[in-house]
């Protein structure tokens, strides 16, 4: 009796044997008509057959035909680029889970750079963003198992679980000689697209779009309608380690600010082209925008940040966005998987090119040197395009801010402290202490030592060296872990954000500036200077 297993196995020999059949006459009729590529394709492909039919011969043990079949999927979609994908039915059902708002899990966007599985964001409010994690770890293990070499589909595998239950998670960090252990519990992580948006003290409005998923649109009008109600002069609006989403979510969400039948992107391939336009008609919003991007802003976020920059809507401020703008698309296959298949690039109307080529061989692993990606942003950087209003952008390989502003760093022992979660655990004893009872928030010296004693059992190190360059941090976010606690985290938010340094240097525009012209004629002068 044949295995279900083996059938589906046969069904894949025997299809690729009739492929070959008719790829025979393809290449007789193809000979005749003088197109030699069609009869090398199916010397290939017989090739490929007789390769399968000695290794089933020969080989000492017996072997899994769906196992290699699959194999031999994944090496040929994996000699493309990272973006291009075979998927079970699971997997992809995994895969689109991000887009819906809710999952359960920790709380990281990942993917394979190489060997290893890596961060590319946390989510925030998440349990993986109130521990620490961070962009660039890279994950080990996963309950004491090694996940290097693991796809992601099996490694998000191995870190979801039932809510409230521990996962232990071994990271290495660029930087940091020893692993590091993170004991995380689960959570169902719903992801809000606009977690926080509110009215800061000089009037402008601060709207953080952490995704862009089915929910970003409805959000941001929402958004947006109460934040014009309190009469904002200004907005921010903060795409920093925005890794993407949804591109119809884009389009309508720069909609919003563009008004209707403007072109937002096109997308370029070999057998097909698109242009995509904003549809909706929208009240007209006068006041000054900018649009604060980083490395990790990426995909529908560059798109987003580069339109404003097109359209002469906002001005970009921040660093040199990461460079994804490739287009997937997902292929249904006849045994209920699916192949993903990179099918075209992103042009902005500008005609920039968000995708950064030198990313896909870095996400595979290749090893680039210092002076190719110098090579490659210098040339990017020296292209010129032109905005709406004739204004001069220059890029390619992701969006090249207007300003560029220096974010924070932070130091080692900071990250220590984050990492061990000293500061949400410190913050629950303490308001237990305290009947979950404080006036103003203010971080006293009494608090602070009590922090710095309890960090020490947990078993801390630091020197006066690391207090030194870190206090200030240290008062800042035990102020925003209380406040948590009791006011919740769009309050909280509020509190981190007062040392930001890429927010303090964006809310020094609106004070000097008061309308988006004026803005941009600064930066332009900027240029000018730094030529």
């Amino acid at each position: 009796m044949i295995r279900p297993k083996q059938k589906l196995a046969l069904i894949s020999i025997i299809s690729i044997w009739v492929f070959s059949a008719l790829l025979l006459v393809m290449a007789t009729n193809a000979y005749a008509q003088n197109r030699p590529q069609s009869t090398n394709l199916y010397s290939q492909v017989q090739l490929f057959s007789e390769v399968l039919q000695k290794l089933k011969q020969f080989y000492v043990t017996d072997l899994s035909d769906e196992e290699l079949i699959k194999a031999a999927i994944q090496g040929m979609l994996g000699s493309t680029d990272p973006h291009t994908n075979y998927f079970t039915a699971d997997e992809f059902k995994d895969f689109t889970t991000s887009t819906k708002g809710a999952f359960g899990g920790l709380g990281i966007q990942i993917d394979k750079i190489g060997d290893y599985i890596t961060v590319v964001s946390p989510i925030e409010g998440t349990p993986a963003y109130r521990m620490g994690i961070t962009a660039g770890d890279k994950i080990i293990k996963v309950n004491g198992e090694s996940v290097v070499g693991l796809s992601t589909d099996e490694a998000i595998k191995r870190m979801r679980g039932d809510v409230g239950s521990r996962v232990e998670i071994t990271i290495g960090r660029p930087g940091v000689a020893e692993p590091l252990v993170f004991d995380i519990v689960r959570e169902t992580i719903k992801i809000k697209s606009v977690p926080y948006s509110f009215k800061l003290d000089n009037g402008t409005g601060y709207l953080r779009i952490s995704q862009f998923n089915e929910n970003t649109v409805t959000e941001l009008r929402t958004a947006l309608a109460s934040l014009e109600a309190e009469g904002i002069t200004g907005l921010i609006i903060d795409l920093r380690f925005n890794p993407g989403g949804l591109l119809d979510q884009a389009v309508d969400t720069v909609n919003e600010f563009i008004g209707q039948n403007r072109l937002v992107v096109e997308t370029k391939g070999r057998t097909e082209n698109k242009q995509l336009y904003t549809r909706f008609t929208t009240k007209e919003r006068n006041y000054p925008i900018i649009v604060l991007v980083n490395e990790a802003s990426a995909s529908a976020s560059e798109i987003f940040a580069g339109s404003l920059q097109d359209w002469d809507k906002g001005l970009v401020m921040g660093k040199n966005t990461f460079g994804k703008g490739s287009v997937q698309q997902l292929i249904p296959l006849s045994n209920g998987n699916g192949i993903k298949i990179t099918t075209s690039y992103y042009y902005i109307k500008s005609g920039r090119c968000i995708h950064k080529m030198s990313n896909d061989k870095l996400l595979k692993g290749q090893q680039l040197s210092p002076d190719d990606l110098k090579k490659e942003d210098d040339k990017n950087h020296k292209q010129v395009y032109y905005t709406a209003n004739n204004r001069k952008v220059y890029g390619g390989g992701g969006i090249q801010p207007d300003i560029i502003a220096e974010s924070d760093f932070l130091t080692m022992f900071g990250a220590e402290l984050r990492r061990k979660n000293v500061f949400f655990n410190f913050a629950v004893e303490y308001l237990v202490d305290h009947n979950r009872q404080m006036e103003n928030f203010e971080i006293t010296d009494k608090i602070y030592n009590d922090f710095l004693s309890y960090a020490s059992k947990q078993d801390i190190k630091y020197t006066q060296a690391d207090l030194d360059s870190t206090s200030a941090y240290i008062r800042n976010t035990i102020k925003s872990e209380l406040v948590r606690k009791v006011k919740g985290d769009s309050e909280a938010y509020k509190v981190t954000i007062t040392q930001d340094k890429q927010l303090l240097q964006a809310l020094e525009m609106f004070d000097r500036f008061k309308t988006l012209k004026a803005m941009f004629d600064y930066a332009e002068a900027q240029k000018t200077k730094e030529k």
